[in-house]
């Protein structure tokens, strides 16, 4: 079992900046990488950025150039900066790690942080 807790959103200007937290806790040793999704009222979730542990990322065309996953092994914890916010990025963020033992339905989730970015 794996228990995530994401923290670090909050109310931000159009152009600002945050970052946001993710503290992994548990079996982590089954964990091969962690990502970030978001969600809006009426919409799915979306995959934000995501990062291995071998280092590799991805992200989203949207936030490309303006977000930049990165990980702290010794902590287990894996940060999203976010820079140049804009409204459109207002959402409640969700840490994620897949569940590679019994598939995406047992998938990890953080609780959520909300982001909102005003105009």
């Amino acid at each position: 079992q794996v228990h995530l807790v994401d923290s670090g959103g909050g109310l931000v200007q159009a152009g600002g900046s945050l970052t946001l937290s993710c503290a992994a806790s548990g079996s982590i040793f089954s964990i091969n990488a962690m990502g970030w999704y978001r969600q809006t009222p009426g919409k799915q979730r979306e995959l934000v950025a995501a990062i291995t542990m071998g280092g590799s990322t991805n992200y989203v065309d949207s936030v490309k150039g303006r977000f930049t996953i990165s990980r702290d092994n010794a902590k287990n914890t894996v940060y999203l900066q976010m820079n140049s916010l804009k409204p459109e990025d207002t959402a409640v963020y969700y840490c994620h790690a897949p569940n590679n033992d019994y598939g995406p339905q047992y998938d990890y989730w953080g609780q959520g942080t909300q982001v909102t970015v005003s105009s």
